[in-house]
Order: C-alpha cells, then sequence, then structure tokens
C-alpha cells in the first residue's frame, strides 16, 4: 500500500504522503491524504467529470484536487487553513500534472463563501460536527442564491456526520461507495457517502414559498 501511494504521487509529481497533527484541536482534526485507491473509486463512479467544480475541504497538501483534475479533467478547489500545509500544496502546484485546473486558498472552511458554481464538495473529516453545521449554511447559502445540483461525497463519515446530515431537510441521501475491501479489518467507515442537494428540491420549495405568499395575499 505504501508503495502504491508514493507511485501516484511521483505519477502526478507530488507530495502529499504522510500525516500531520502538529495544530489540531478539538474542532480541527489532523492532515492525512485521502487514499489513492478511494480516490479512484470516486473518479470511476461518474459523479465528477470535466464540467464540474468540485471544492475539496481540508484539501492539506492537494491530492484530491491534483488527482481528481488530472484523471476527470474537473476543475477543483482546496481549502485549508494550516498556513504550513498549505505551503506544501503551493509548492506541489509548480510541479504537479494539472495544476492549472486545481486553485487552493487559505482560510478557514466556516468562513468561506462557496462560488456559484461549485457543484461538488469533498470532505475527509477535516473538521469537528459543530464547524460542520456552519459549513452546510454555507453552501445552502450558495445553493440557494446559485440554483443548480450539489453533490457532497464524505469518506470515512463519523456517526456524528451521519447523524447532523440526516437532519438537514435541504439534501437527500444519494448513494455510498464501498471501500472496505481495499484495507485490511473491513472497517464499516471505509465509505464514501453521497449526499445531493438536487435543483428539482429548489424548483419545488420556491414555488412552494410563491404559492404561500399568493395565498396570503
Amino acid at each position: 500500500m505504501e508503495n502504491y501511494e508514493k507511485d501516484r504521487d511521483r505519477l502526478l509529481q507530488i507530495g502529499t504522503i504522510g500525516r500531520d497533527d502538529v495544530i489540531a484541536d478539538e474542532y480541527r482534526y489532523p492532515y492525512e491524504p485521502t487514499p489513492y485507491g478511494v480516490l479512484e473509486r470516486l473518479a470511476d463512479s461518474g459523479l465528477v467529470g470535466q464540467e464540474d467544480v468540485l471544492l475539496d475541504y481540508g484539501c492539506g497538501k492537494g491530492r484530491v484536487g491534483f488527482f481528481l483534475s488530472h484523471v476527470t479533467g474537473a476543475k477543483t478547489i482546496g481549502i485549508e487553513y494550516d498556513d504550513r500545509i498549505f505551503a506544501t500544496a503551493m509548492e506541489n502546484c509548480k510541479t504537479a500534472l494539472c495544476a492549472g485546473k486545481t486553485d487552493f486558498v487559505l482560510t478557514r472552511a466556516e468562513e468561506y463563501q462557496v462560488p456559484g458554481d461549485v457543484n461538488r464538495c469533498y470532505f475527509f473529516n477535516p473538521f469537528s460536527a459543530e464547524l460542520l453545521h456552519t459549513v452546510m449554511a454555507r453552501i445552502l447559502e450558495s445553493w440557494y442564491e446559485e440554483p443548480r445540483e450539489i453533490f457532497l461525497f464524505f469518506y470515512y463519515p463519523s456517526d456524528e456526520y451521519i447523524s447532523y446530515l440526516m437532519t438537514v431537510d435541504e439534501l437527500e441521501f444519494y448513494d455510498e461507495i464501498e471501500c472496505d475491501d481495499l484495507f485490511d479489518g473491513k472497517d464499516p467507515r471505509e465509505r464514501i457517502m453521497i449526499f445531493q442537494l438536487p435543483l428539482d428540491k429548489y424548483i419545488a420549495e420556491f414555488n412552494a414559498l410563491v404559492e404561500k405568499y399568493r395565498n396570503e395575499a
């Protein structure tokens, strides 16, 4: 597995291997790159393509963005709050394949205003469920301002994440990608859970509000 990770980094001409928990705390979790095998499953799903813009929360050294831009042609945006790790992502930009389709922003996720063209979001447990509440509010704000279909991918989701996501009225569970066969131990968390903010749901909610205001007029 370790050699496979190194080979893929070498192929993409980047350096993303290694865990970093220097400034992690109860709200922001350590940097740990998504295994390439998992990213290959996501790329093979057909849910990320060259017309898409994917936002990677807690992008770390940029592996998700570099890989998906290279394999699927999608534009990617990575946001990272740790300036040390962010500096590594920017160094990777100097050598990476498809670096021109990958942008990085140094910011806190809860403060980031989601661009109107983002229609895919990726999470590998970058922060606590409490922060996820605020981040989801930002995503929903963008969805209401610029109505479009958005898919959200949650790799190795915690019970706290899942419990919260199931309470968000606008979200719909879409599917999951099993990844437990890639690792020893058959860990049930080794999966990508996929949620959707569908365009037709937005339209239905908008029409219901219009009808409500008409009846009250």
